[in-house]
């Protein structure tokens, strides 16, 4: 008999997360353990070919195998990158102080 390890699968919107607590057995894949969560029936605009995947707050890759308690994160793309919003909100405060 394979050994079970016990795994949660994470999604989160902007407002609303999800967590799926799910025995898998052990050897089982990040890839695997999102299919047998149920995460993409919940949210059929999960697209596993576009969207980035980790463990713990670590990219991962999809046939990292899993350990007892280990958290699977299914990564959103951003709307926007937090580099250029720095940018333009340093700039908007330069242009600020230069007019005030």
């Amino acid at each position: 008999m394979v050994e079970q390890i016990n795994i949660e699968v994470v999604y989160a919107l902007a407002d609303e997360q999800t967590l799926f607590k799910v025995p898998v057995p052990q050897g089982t894949t990040l890839i695997e353990a999102i299919r047998l969560s149920g995460v993409l029936e919940k949210y059929p605009e999960i697209d596993l070919s576009k969207n980035k995947l980790g463990i713990f707050g670590k990219l991962s890759k999809a046939d990292a195998r899993l350990r007892d308690r280990d958290r699977v994160e299914i990564y959103r793309p951003l709307v926007a990158d937090p580099k250029e919003i720095r940018r333009q909100r340093a700039a908007d405060g330069k242009a600020m102080k230069k007019g005030g």
